[in-house]
Protein backbone atom coordinates (compact mmCIF):
# COMPACT_ATOMS: atom_id res chain seq x y z
CA UNK A 1 0.00 0.00 0.00
CA UNK A 2 1.13 3.52 -0.70
CA UNK A 3 1.24 5.63 2.48
CA UNK A 4 -0.70 8.65 1.33
CA UNK A 5 -4.11 10.11 2.02
CA UNK A 6 -6.73 10.80 -0.57
CA UNK A 7 -7.41 14.52 -0.06
CA UNK A 8 -11.03 13.99 -1.07
CA UNK A 9 -11.59 12.17 2.21
CA UNK A 10 -13.24 14.04 5.05
CA UNK A 11 -11.27 15.19 8.10
CA UNK A 12 -11.84 12.98 11.11
CA UNK A 13 -11.83 9.76 9.13
CA UNK A 14 -8.84 7.42 8.92
CA UNK A 15 -6.56 8.05 5.95
CA UNK A 16 -7.27 5.93 2.89
CA UNK A 17 -4.08 4.70 1.18
CA UNK A 18 -4.04 5.53 -2.55
CA UNK A 19 -1.52 5.23 -5.33
CA UNK A 20 -2.55 8.39 -7.19
CA UNK A 21 0.40 10.82 -7.47
CA UNK A 22 -1.96 13.74 -8.05
CA UNK A 23 -3.70 13.00 -4.74
CA UNK A 24 -0.29 13.22 -3.07
CA UNK A 25 0.17 16.64 -4.60
CA UNK A 26 -3.18 17.77 -3.25
CA UNK A 27 -2.32 16.42 0.19
CA UNK A 28 1.01 18.30 0.23
CA UNK A 29 -0.74 21.56 -0.65
CA UNK A 30 -3.35 20.97 2.04
CA UNK A 31 -0.75 20.34 4.74
CA UNK A 32 1.19 23.41 3.62
CA UNK A 33 -1.96 25.53 3.92
CA UNK A 34 -2.57 24.16 7.43
CA UNK A 35 0.90 24.98 8.81
CA UNK A 36 2.98 27.22 6.51
CA UNK A 37 4.97 28.55 9.48
CA UNK A 38 6.06 25.11 10.66
CA UNK A 39 6.76 23.68 7.21
CA UNK A 40 8.44 26.91 6.05
CA UNK A 41 7.87 26.24 2.37
CA UNK A 42 7.30 24.00 -0.63
CA UNK A 43 9.86 22.88 -3.21
CA UNK A 44 7.88 22.42 -6.44
CA UNK A 45 10.02 20.72 -9.09
CA UNK A 46 8.31 20.99 -12.48
CA UNK A 47 8.74 22.52 -15.91
CA UNK A 48 6.46 25.43 -16.74
CA UNK A 49 3.21 24.14 -18.22
CA UNK A 50 -0.48 23.50 -17.59
CA UNK A 51 0.14 20.86 -14.91
CA UNK A 52 2.25 23.22 -12.86
CA UNK A 53 -0.26 26.01 -13.49
CA UNK A 54 -2.92 23.93 -11.75
CA UNK A 55 -0.74 23.63 -8.65
CA UNK A 56 0.08 27.34 -8.67
CA UNK A 57 -3.60 28.17 -9.08
CA UNK A 58 -4.42 26.06 -6.02
CA UNK A 59 -1.99 28.19 -3.99
CA UNK A 60 -3.62 31.45 -5.11
CA UNK A 61 -5.92 31.71 -2.02
CA UNK A 62 -2.77 31.87 0.13
CA UNK A 63 -2.03 35.29 -1.45
CA UNK A 64 1.55 34.77 -2.46
CA UNK A 65 3.85 37.43 -3.89
CA UNK A 66 6.14 36.68 -6.82
CA UNK A 67 9.92 36.86 -6.39
CA UNK A 68 12.45 36.95 -9.24
CA UNK A 69 15.82 35.19 -8.79
CA UNK A 70 17.69 38.42 -9.55
CA UNK A 71 15.69 40.69 -7.26
CA UNK A 72 17.63 43.57 -5.74
CA UNK A 73 18.46 43.94 -2.06
CA UNK A 74 16.38 47.12 -1.97
CA UNK A 75 13.30 45.21 -3.07
CA UNK A 76 14.00 42.57 -0.42
CA UNK A 77 14.82 44.78 2.55
CA UNK A 78 13.21 48.07 1.57
CA UNK A 79 14.75 51.48 0.89
CA UNK A 80 14.05 55.07 0.09
CA UNK A 81 10.77 55.99 -1.57
CA UNK A 82 12.10 58.38 -4.18
CA UNK A 83 8.80 60.01 -5.17
CA UNK A 84 7.66 60.62 -1.58
CA UNK A 85 11.11 61.90 -0.58
CA UNK A 86 11.22 64.42 -3.45
CA UNK A 87 7.68 65.57 -2.70
CA UNK A 88 8.20 66.05 1.02
CA UNK A 89 11.85 67.05 1.12
CA UNK A 90 12.43 64.53 3.91
CA UNK A 91 13.53 60.95 3.87
CA UNK A 92 10.65 58.55 3.19
CA UNK A 93 11.07 54.77 3.19
CA UNK A 94 9.21 51.87 1.56
CA UNK A 95 9.05 48.39 3.04
CA UNK A 96 10.74 45.39 1.44
CA UNK A 97 9.26 42.03 0.46
CA UNK A 98 10.79 40.30 3.48
CA UNK A 99 9.15 42.74 5.88
CA UNK A 100 5.64 41.61 4.97
CA UNK A 101 4.45 38.30 6.42
CA UNK A 102 2.99 35.77 4.05
CA UNK A 103 3.99 33.55 1.16
CA UNK A 104 6.67 34.29 -1.44
CA UNK A 105 6.88 32.42 -4.75
CA UNK A 106 10.40 32.23 -6.21
CA UNK A 107 10.25 31.69 -9.96
CA UNK A 108 13.16 29.99 -11.81
CA UNK A 109 14.47 28.87 -8.44
CA UNK A 110 17.16 26.69 -10.05
CA UNK A 111 18.86 29.92 -11.18
CA UNK A 112 18.78 31.53 -7.75
CA UNK A 113 22.21 33.09 -7.04
CA UNK A 114 23.96 31.87 -3.89
CA UNK A 115 23.73 35.30 -2.26
CA UNK A 116 19.96 35.48 -2.65
CA UNK A 117 19.58 31.89 -1.45
CA UNK A 118 21.45 32.74 1.76
CA UNK A 119 19.35 35.90 2.29
CA UNK A 120 16.10 34.01 1.82
CA UNK A 121 17.32 31.21 4.07
CA UNK A 122 18.11 33.66 6.86
CA UNK A 123 14.71 35.28 6.44
CA UNK A 124 12.97 31.91 6.70
CA UNK A 125 14.92 31.20 9.89
CA UNK A 126 14.11 34.48 11.62
CA UNK A 127 11.17 36.29 10.00
CA UNK A 128 7.84 35.39 11.62
CA UNK A 129 5.02 34.10 9.41
CA UNK A 130 7.16 33.99 6.26
CA UNK A 131 7.16 30.99 3.93
CA UNK A 132 8.40 30.26 0.42
CA UNK A 133 7.35 28.28 -2.64
CA UNK A 134 10.36 27.53 -4.86
CA UNK A 135 9.37 26.89 -8.48
CA UNK A 136 12.27 24.74 -9.68
CA UNK A 137 12.26 24.36 -13.48
CA UNK A 138 15.46 22.29 -13.64
CA UNK A 139 15.69 20.56 -17.02
CA UNK A 140 19.29 19.32 -17.19
CA UNK A 141 21.11 16.86 -14.95
CA UNK A 142 23.05 18.77 -12.31
CA UNK A 143 20.54 21.63 -12.08
CA UNK A 144 18.45 22.13 -9.01
CA UNK A 145 17.56 24.21 -6.01
CA UNK A 146 20.29 25.72 -3.86
CA UNK A 147 21.08 23.69 -0.75
CA UNK A 148 20.54 26.79 1.41
CA UNK A 149 16.86 26.75 0.36
CA UNK A 150 16.33 23.01 -0.12
CA UNK A 151 17.38 22.45 3.50
CA UNK A 152 14.74 24.86 4.81
CA UNK A 153 11.66 24.00 2.73
CA UNK A 154 9.70 21.22 4.37
CA UNK A 155 7.64 19.78 1.50
CA UNK A 156 8.81 18.44 -1.85
CA UNK A 157 6.57 17.85 -4.89
CA UNK A 158 7.79 16.56 -8.27
CA UNK A 159 5.44 16.82 -11.26
CA UNK A 160 7.77 15.46 -13.94
CA UNK A 161 5.87 12.22 -14.50
CA UNK A 162 2.34 13.66 -14.53
CA UNK A 163 0.36 14.24 -17.73
CA UNK A 164 -2.47 16.73 -18.05
CA UNK A 165 -5.08 13.94 -18.34
CA UNK A 166 -4.00 12.57 -14.95
CA UNK A 167 -4.76 15.82 -13.13
CA UNK A 168 -7.81 17.75 -12.02
CA UNK A 169 -8.35 21.17 -10.47
CA UNK A 170 -7.27 21.35 -6.83
CA UNK A 171 -9.41 23.26 -4.36
CA UNK A 172 -8.18 23.81 -0.82
CA UNK A 173 -11.24 23.78 1.52
CA UNK A 174 -10.92 26.86 3.68
CA UNK A 175 -13.33 25.71 6.42
CA UNK A 176 -11.71 22.33 7.23
CA UNK A 177 -8.25 23.89 6.92
CA UNK A 178 -9.17 26.58 9.48
CA UNK A 179 -10.48 23.89 11.80
CA UNK A 180 -7.26 21.91 11.45
CA UNK A 181 -5.21 25.03 12.17
CA UNK A 182 -7.13 25.57 15.42
CA UNK A 183 -6.52 21.94 16.39
CA UNK A 184 -2.82 22.00 15.48
CA UNK A 185 -1.51 23.37 18.76
CA UNK A 186 -3.17 20.58 20.73
CA UNK A 187 -1.55 17.68 18.85
CA UNK A 188 0.58 15.50 21.14
CA UNK A 189 4.03 14.43 19.91
CA UNK A 190 4.32 11.00 21.63
CA UNK A 191 7.54 9.28 20.42
CA UNK A 192 7.35 10.83 16.93
CA UNK A 193 10.23 13.24 17.51
CA UNK A 194 12.70 10.47 18.36
CA UNK A 195 11.55 8.13 15.59
CA UNK A 196 11.69 10.76 12.85
CA UNK A 197 15.17 11.77 13.97
CA UNK A 198 16.28 8.14 13.83
CA UNK A 199 14.78 7.65 10.36
CA UNK A 200 16.55 10.79 9.11
CA UNK A 201 19.81 9.31 10.37
CA UNK A 202 19.09 5.99 8.64
CA UNK A 203 18.51 7.85 5.35
CA UNK A 204 21.88 9.60 5.63
CA UNK A 205 20.39 13.07 6.25
CA UNK A 206 22.82 15.27 8.16
CA UNK A 207 20.61 18.34 8.54
CA UNK A 208 18.96 18.85 11.93
CA UNK A 209 16.18 20.82 10.26
CA UNK A 210 14.91 17.73 8.42
CA UNK A 211 13.36 15.85 11.40
CA UNK A 212 11.90 19.10 12.72
CA UNK A 213 10.18 19.73 9.38
CA UNK A 214 9.02 16.11 9.26
CA UNK A 215 7.53 16.51 12.73
CA UNK A 216 5.66 19.64 11.58
CA UNK A 217 4.29 17.67 8.61
CA UNK A 218 3.14 14.80 10.83
CA UNK A 219 1.42 17.24 13.21
CA UNK A 220 -0.35 18.98 10.32
CA UNK A 221 -1.61 15.66 8.99
CA UNK A 222 -2.84 14.56 12.41
CA UNK A 223 -4.70 17.85 12.76
CA UNK A 224 -6.19 17.41 9.27
CA UNK A 225 -7.69 14.04 10.19
CA UNK A 226 -8.95 15.40 13.57
CA UNK A 227 -6.64 13.22 15.68
CA UNK A 228 -5.21 14.08 19.09
CA UNK A 229 -1.81 12.42 18.71
CA UNK A 230 0.56 11.52 15.87
CA UNK A 231 0.32 7.90 14.77
CA UNK A 232 2.25 5.61 12.39
CA UNK A 233 0.35 6.79 9.31
CA UNK A 234 1.11 10.44 10.03
CA UNK A 235 4.82 9.66 10.30
CA UNK A 236 4.79 7.65 7.07
CA UNK A 237 3.33 10.61 5.22
CA UNK A 238 5.80 13.00 6.86
CA UNK A 239 8.74 10.80 5.83
CA UNK A 240 7.47 10.54 2.27
CA UNK A 241 6.84 14.27 1.82
CA UNK A 242 9.74 15.78 3.78
CA UNK A 243 12.57 13.24 4.12
CA UNK A 244 12.54 10.99 1.04
CA UNK A 245 14.03 13.55 -1.37
CA UNK A 246 16.77 14.45 1.13
CA UNK A 247 18.03 10.88 1.45
CA UNK A 248 21.62 10.18 0.45
CA UNK A 249 21.23 6.41 0.73
CA UNK A 250 18.72 3.77 1.80
CA UNK A 251 19.55 1.06 4.34
CA UNK A 252 19.97 -2.41 2.95
CA UNK A 253 16.79 -4.40 3.03
CA UNK A 254 16.51 -6.93 5.85
CA UNK A 255 17.10 -10.62 4.91
CA UNK A 256 14.09 -12.97 4.70
CA UNK A 257 12.87 -14.33 8.02
CA UNK A 258 14.10 -17.87 7.24
CA UNK A 259 17.70 -16.72 6.62
CA UNK A 260 19.94 -18.11 9.40
CA UNK A 261 21.96 -15.47 11.26
CA UNK A 262 25.74 -15.43 10.74
CA UNK A 263 27.91 -17.23 13.26
CA UNK A 264 29.15 -14.83 15.91
CA UNK A 265 31.24 -15.55 18.99
CA UNK A 266 29.32 -15.50 22.23
CA UNK A 267 29.46 -12.23 24.09
CA UNK A 268 30.17 -12.05 27.80
CA UNK A 269 27.11 -11.95 29.97
CA UNK A 270 26.32 -8.62 31.58
CA UNK A 271 24.30 -7.87 34.64
CA UNK A 272 20.69 -7.06 33.73
CA UNK A 273 19.39 -3.65 34.60
CA UNK A 274 15.97 -2.10 34.76
CA UNK A 275 16.48 0.20 31.75
CA UNK A 276 14.05 -0.51 28.91
CA UNK A 277 15.84 0.10 25.60
CA UNK A 278 13.17 -1.46 23.44
CA UNK A 279 11.91 1.96 22.34
CA UNK A 280 15.32 2.78 20.93
CA UNK A 281 15.47 -0.51 18.98
CA UNK A 282 12.07 -0.28 17.33
CA UNK A 283 12.35 -1.20 13.65
CA UNK A 284 11.53 1.66 11.28
CA UNK A 285 11.21 -0.39 8.09
CA UNK A 286 7.71 0.95 7.44
CA UNK A 287 8.94 4.55 7.53
CA UNK A 288 11.92 3.69 5.31
CA UNK A 289 9.57 2.00 2.84
CA UNK A 290 7.42 5.14 2.83
CA UNK A 291 10.46 7.08 1.68
CA UNK A 292 11.20 4.50 -1.04
CA UNK A 293 7.63 4.58 -2.32
CA UNK A 294 7.59 8.38 -2.53
CA UNK A 295 10.45 8.66 -5.04
CA UNK A 296 9.93 7.97 -8.75
CA UNK A 297 12.72 5.93 -10.39
CA UNK A 298 15.82 8.00 -11.03
CA UNK A 299 14.67 11.08 -9.10
CA UNK A 300 16.99 10.57 -6.14
CA UNK A 301 20.00 10.26 -8.47
CA UNK A 302 19.02 13.51 -10.20
CA UNK A 303 18.69 15.35 -6.89
CA UNK A 304 22.05 14.01 -5.68
CA UNK A 305 23.70 15.09 -8.96
CA UNK A 306 22.28 18.56 -8.44
CA UNK A 307 23.65 18.65 -4.87
CA UNK A 308 27.13 17.73 -6.09
CA UNK A 309 27.02 20.22 -8.94
CA UNK A 310 25.84 23.09 -6.75
CA UNK A 311 28.41 22.20 -4.10
CA UNK A 312 31.38 22.08 -6.47
CA UNK A 313 30.71 24.94 -8.79
CA UNK A 314 28.17 27.37 -7.40
CA UNK A 315 27.06 28.55 -10.82
CA UNK A 316 27.37 26.11 -13.69
CA UNK A 317 29.71 26.91 -16.48
CA UNK A 318 30.48 30.45 -15.48
CA UNK A 319 33.89 31.87 -16.22
CA UNK A 320 35.60 34.67 -14.35
CA UNK A 321 33.45 37.54 -13.12
CA UNK A 322 34.45 40.96 -14.42
CA UNK A 323 33.12 44.47 -14.00
CA UNK A 324 31.69 46.23 -17.01
CA UNK A 325 30.24 49.65 -17.79
CA UNK A 326 28.01 48.44 -20.61
CA UNK A 327 26.47 45.01 -20.09
CA UNK A 328 25.89 42.23 -17.61
CA UNK A 329 24.04 41.93 -14.34
CA UNK A 330 23.43 45.31 -12.64
CA UNK A 331 25.56 46.08 -9.60
CA UNK A 332 25.16 48.85 -7.02
CA UNK A 333 26.09 52.22 -8.49
CA UNK A 334 29.23 54.00 -7.34
CA UNK A 335 30.44 57.59 -7.06
CA UNK A 336 32.13 58.83 -10.20
CA UNK A 337 32.07 61.10 -13.23
CA UNK A 338 30.50 60.34 -16.60
CA UNK A 339 32.71 59.86 -19.62
CA UNK A 340 35.16 57.26 -20.92
CA UNK A 341 32.36 54.74 -21.19
CA UNK A 342 30.84 55.49 -17.77
CA UNK A 343 27.16 56.37 -17.73
CA UNK A 344 25.12 58.17 -15.09
CA UNK A 345 22.71 56.09 -13.06
CA UNK A 346 19.88 58.64 -12.94
CA UNK A 347 17.75 56.89 -10.33
CA UNK A 348 20.69 56.32 -7.98
CA UNK A 349 21.75 59.95 -8.42
CA UNK A 350 18.27 61.19 -7.53
CA UNK A 351 18.15 58.88 -4.52
CA UNK A 352 21.40 60.33 -3.27
CA UNK A 353 20.26 63.93 -3.74
CA UNK A 354 16.64 63.71 -2.59
CA UNK A 355 17.07 63.64 1.22
CA UNK A 356 19.18 66.83 1.13
CA UNK A 357 16.82 69.10 -0.84
CA UNK A 358 15.23 70.84 2.13
CA UNK A 359 18.61 71.67 3.66
CA UNK A 360 20.08 72.81 0.35
CA UNK A 361 17.17 75.14 -0.39
CA UNK A 362 17.64 76.71 3.03
CA UNK A 363 21.34 77.24 2.29
CA UNK A 364 20.74 78.43 -1.30
CA UNK A 365 17.56 80.55 -1.21
CA UNK A 366 18.08 81.85 -4.76
CA UNK A 367 17.09 78.54 -6.35
CA UNK A 368 13.56 77.92 -7.52
CA UNK A 369 11.67 75.59 -5.17
CA UNK A 370 10.53 73.58 -8.20
CA UNK A 371 14.07 72.66 -9.19
CA UNK A 372 16.22 69.84 -7.87
CA UNK A 373 19.57 70.94 -6.45
CA UNK A 374 22.33 68.49 -7.43
CA UNK A 375 25.91 68.43 -6.19
CA UNK A 376 28.89 66.71 -7.86
CA UNK A 377 29.00 64.26 -4.96
CA UNK A 378 25.47 63.11 -5.84
CA UNK A 379 26.43 61.66 -9.23
CA UNK A 380 26.37 57.87 -9.38
CA UNK A 381 27.76 55.74 -12.21
CA UNK A 382 26.21 52.54 -13.55
CA UNK A 383 28.08 49.28 -13.03
CA UNK A 384 27.51 45.76 -14.30
CA UNK A 385 29.04 42.38 -13.64
CA UNK A 386 29.68 40.25 -16.68
CA UNK A 387 30.74 36.60 -16.79
CA UNK A 388 33.22 35.39 -19.34
CA UNK A 389 32.86 32.15 -21.25
CA UNK A 390 35.12 29.33 -20.11
CA UNK A 391 37.25 27.07 -22.28
CA UNK A 392 38.46 23.66 -21.07
CA UNK A 393 41.76 22.88 -22.82
CA UNK A 394 42.44 19.14 -22.82
CA UNK A 395 46.15 18.34 -23.20
CA UNK A 396 46.29 14.64 -24.07
CA UNK A 397 49.33 12.40 -24.24
CA UNK A 398 48.91 10.35 -27.46
CA UNK A 399 52.34 8.73 -27.32
CA UNK A 400 53.61 5.29 -26.34
CA UNK A 401 52.22 1.79 -26.53
CA UNK A 402 48.99 2.63 -24.66
CA UNK A 403 48.26 5.69 -26.79
CA UNK A 404 45.29 4.25 -28.64
CA UNK A 405 43.39 3.35 -25.47
CA UNK A 406 44.27 6.62 -23.72
CA UNK A 407 43.36 8.71 -26.76
CA UNK A 408 40.02 6.93 -27.09
CA UNK A 409 39.28 7.71 -23.44
CA UNK A 410 40.15 11.37 -23.96
CA UNK A 411 37.99 11.56 -27.08
CA UNK A 412 35.04 10.18 -25.15
CA UNK A 413 35.62 12.58 -22.25
CA UNK A 414 35.80 15.58 -24.61
CA UNK A 415 32.53 14.58 -26.28
CA UNK A 416 30.81 14.09 -22.91
CA UNK A 417 32.04 17.45 -21.63
CA UNK A 418 31.02 19.16 -24.85
CA UNK A 419 27.53 17.68 -24.67
CA UNK A 420 27.13 19.55 -21.36
CA UNK A 421 28.49 22.79 -22.81
CA UNK A 422 25.18 23.70 -24.42
CA UNK A 423 23.69 24.40 -21.01
CA UNK A 424 26.87 25.55 -19.22
CA UNK A 425 28.31 27.82 -21.98
CA UNK A 426 31.68 26.04 -21.89
CA UNK A 427 34.00 25.75 -24.88
CA UNK A 428 36.32 22.78 -25.37
CA UNK A 429 39.78 22.67 -26.99
CA UNK A 430 42.13 19.73 -27.52
CA UNK A 431 45.95 19.65 -27.61
CA UNK A 432 47.54 16.31 -28.48
CA UNK A 433 51.25 15.50 -28.32
CA UNK A 434 53.21 12.63 -29.85
CA UNK A 435 56.36 12.20 -31.89
CA UNK A 436 58.37 15.45 -32.16
CA UNK A 437 55.81 18.12 -31.21
CA UNK A 438 52.35 18.96 -29.95
CA UNK A 439 49.42 20.23 -32.02
CA UNK A 440 46.29 22.20 -31.30
CA UNK A 441 44.07 19.50 -32.75
CA UNK A 442 40.82 21.23 -31.88
CA UNK A 443 40.53 25.02 -31.37
CA UNK A 444 37.95 26.23 -28.81
CA UNK A 445 34.51 25.17 -30.00
CA UNK A 446 31.02 24.28 -28.86
CA UNK A 447 30.12 22.42 -32.03
CA UNK A 448 29.56 18.75 -31.24
CA UNK A 449 29.51 17.81 -34.95
CA UNK A 450 32.84 19.53 -35.63
CA UNK A 451 34.38 17.97 -32.53
CA UNK A 452 33.47 14.42 -33.52
CA UNK A 453 34.79 15.00 -37.04
CA UNK A 454 38.13 16.34 -35.80
CA UNK A 455 38.55 13.68 -33.12
CA UNK A 456 37.85 10.75 -35.43
CA UNK A 457 41.18 10.90 -37.32
CA UNK A 458 43.61 11.71 -34.52
CA UNK A 459 46.63 9.32 -34.61
CA UNK A 460 48.59 7.89 -31.68
CA UNK A 461 52.00 6.40 -30.83
CA UNK A 462 55.59 7.67 -30.79
CA UNK A 463 57.74 9.72 -28.40
CA UNK A 464 56.48 12.13 -25.71
CA UNK A 465 57.10 15.89 -26.36
CA UNK A 466 55.67 17.01 -23.00
CA UNK A 467 57.42 20.41 -23.06
CA UNK A 468 55.97 21.19 -26.48
CA UNK A 469 52.51 20.23 -25.19
CA UNK A 470 52.76 22.71 -22.30
CA UNK A 471 54.02 25.39 -24.68
CA UNK A 472 51.09 24.91 -27.08
CA UNK A 473 48.60 24.73 -24.20
CA UNK A 474 49.93 27.95 -22.67
CA UNK A 475 49.68 29.71 -26.04
CA UNK A 476 46.09 28.45 -26.45
CA UNK A 477 45.22 29.70 -22.95
CA UNK A 478 46.68 33.16 -23.65
CA UNK A 479 44.83 33.34 -26.96
CA UNK A 480 41.56 32.40 -25.22
CA UNK A 481 42.12 35.17 -22.69
CA UNK A 482 42.66 37.57 -25.55
CA UNK A 483 39.20 36.65 -26.81
CA UNK A 484 37.62 37.32 -23.41
CA UNK A 485 37.37 33.70 -22.23
CA UNK A 486 38.60 32.06 -19.03
CA UNK A 487 40.93 29.12 -19.80
CA UNK A 488 41.44 25.99 -17.72
CA UNK A 489 44.00 23.28 -18.53
CA UNK A 490 43.51 19.54 -18.05
CA UNK A 491 46.68 17.53 -18.69
CA UNK A 492 46.29 13.75 -19.17
CA UNK A 493 49.65 11.98 -19.26
CA UNK A 494 51.91 9.42 -17.62
CA UNK A 495 54.64 12.05 -17.31
CA UNK A 496 57.41 10.41 -19.37
CA UNK A 497 58.56 13.41 -21.40
CA UNK A 498 61.62 12.64 -23.57
CA UNK A 499 61.62 15.16 -26.45
CA UNK A 500 63.01 18.69 -26.01
CA UNK A 501 61.54 21.77 -27.67
CA UNK A 502 64.12 21.61 -30.49
CA UNK A 503 62.91 18.10 -31.37
CA UNK A 504 65.95 16.25 -30.01
CA UNK A 505 65.66 13.10 -27.93
CA UNK A 506 67.16 14.68 -24.80
CA UNK A 507 65.34 13.54 -21.67
CA UNK A 508 67.14 15.86 -19.13
CA UNK A 509 66.63 18.89 -21.38
CA UNK A 510 62.99 17.92 -21.96
CA UNK A 511 62.40 17.69 -18.20
CA UNK A 512 64.03 21.09 -17.61
CA UNK A 513 61.96 22.79 -20.32
CA UNK A 514 58.75 21.16 -19.07
CA UNK A 515 59.46 22.48 -15.56
CA UNK A 516 60.07 26.00 -16.89
CA UNK A 517 56.81 25.98 -18.86
CA UNK A 518 54.93 24.58 -15.86
CA UNK A 519 56.14 27.51 -13.75
CA UNK A 520 55.14 29.90 -16.56
CA UNK A 521 51.60 28.47 -16.52
CA UNK A 522 51.45 28.97 -12.76
CA UNK A 523 52.81 32.52 -13.06
CA UNK A 524 50.06 33.43 -15.51
CA UNK A 525 47.42 32.14 -13.13
CA UNK A 526 45.92 29.52 -15.43
CA UNK A 527 43.88 27.01 -13.36
CA UNK A 528 45.16 23.51 -14.10
CA UNK A 529 44.48 19.88 -13.41
CA UNK A 530 46.97 17.04 -13.96
CA UNK A 531 45.59 13.52 -14.32
CA UNK A 532 48.19 10.76 -13.93
CA UNK A 533 47.00 7.97 -16.25
CA UNK A 534 49.89 5.59 -15.51
CA UNK A 535 49.26 2.34 -13.68
CA UNK A 536 51.49 3.53 -10.82
CA UNK A 537 51.67 7.21 -9.80
CA UNK A 538 54.90 8.93 -10.94
CA UNK A 539 56.78 11.20 -8.49
CA UNK A 540 58.04 13.28 -11.43
CA UNK A 541 54.47 14.04 -12.46
CA UNK A 542 53.62 15.09 -8.90
CA UNK A 543 56.56 17.51 -9.01
CA UNK A 544 55.37 18.87 -12.36
CA UNK A 545 51.86 19.42 -10.94
CA UNK A 546 53.34 21.29 -7.98
CA UNK A 547 55.29 23.55 -10.35
CA UNK A 548 52.08 24.27 -12.27
CA UNK A 549 50.17 24.80 -8.99
CA UNK A 550 47.75 22.26 -10.39
CA UNK A 551 45.53 19.69 -8.74
CA UNK A 552 46.98 16.19 -9.19
CA UNK A 553 44.66 13.22 -9.54
CA UNK A 554 45.89 9.65 -9.95
CA UNK A 555 43.40 7.96 -12.23
CA UNK A 556 44.80 4.76 -13.77
CA UNK A 557 42.65 2.86 -16.27
CA UNK A 558 40.17 5.70 -16.48
CA UNK A 559 37.31 5.45 -18.92
CA UNK A 560 35.61 8.37 -20.65
CA UNK A 561 32.82 8.76 -18.07
CA UNK A 562 35.25 8.67 -15.14
CA UNK A 563 37.40 11.32 -16.79
CA UNK A 564 34.38 13.49 -17.55
CA UNK A 565 33.02 13.21 -14.00
CA UNK A 566 36.45 13.93 -12.48
CA UNK A 567 37.02 16.95 -14.69
CA UNK A 568 33.54 18.27 -14.04
CA UNK A 569 33.96 18.08 -10.26
CA UNK A 570 37.58 19.25 -10.07
CA UNK A 571 37.25 22.10 -12.56
CA UNK A 572 33.81 23.20 -11.41
CA UNK A 573 32.03 22.21 -14.64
Amino acid sequence: MTPFDDTSGLPGRPPRPVADPWARVGLALTLFAIDPDGLRGLWLRARAGPVRDRVVAALAPLRWRKLHPFVSDEALYGGMDLGATLASGAMQRHAGLLEHPGLLALSMAERCPPGLAVRLGQALDHAPQLSLVALDEAAEEGEGLSQALADRLGLFVDLSGLAWGETTDISLPSGPIATAQARLRHIGLTEARMRLTRVAFELGIASLRAPMLALACARAHAAWRAAEVIDEGDMQIAVALTLAHRATHFPEEAPPPDTPPPDTPPEPQEQPDDTDNSALDLPDEMLIEAARAALPPGLLAQLQAARVARGTQGQSGAGAARKSMRRGRPMPARTGKPGAGARIDLIATLRQAAPWQKMRRAMLPGFSPDRLILMPSDIRIKRYQDQTDRVLIFVVDASGSSALARLAEAKGAVELMLAEAYSSRDHVALVTFRGQKADLSLPPTRSLVQTKRRLAGLPGGGATPLASALQVALAAAEQARGHGMTPTLALLTDGRGNIALDGSANRPQAALEAAQLARAIAARGVPSLVIDTSLRPKPALAELAAQMRATLIALPRADARTLSATLGAALGG
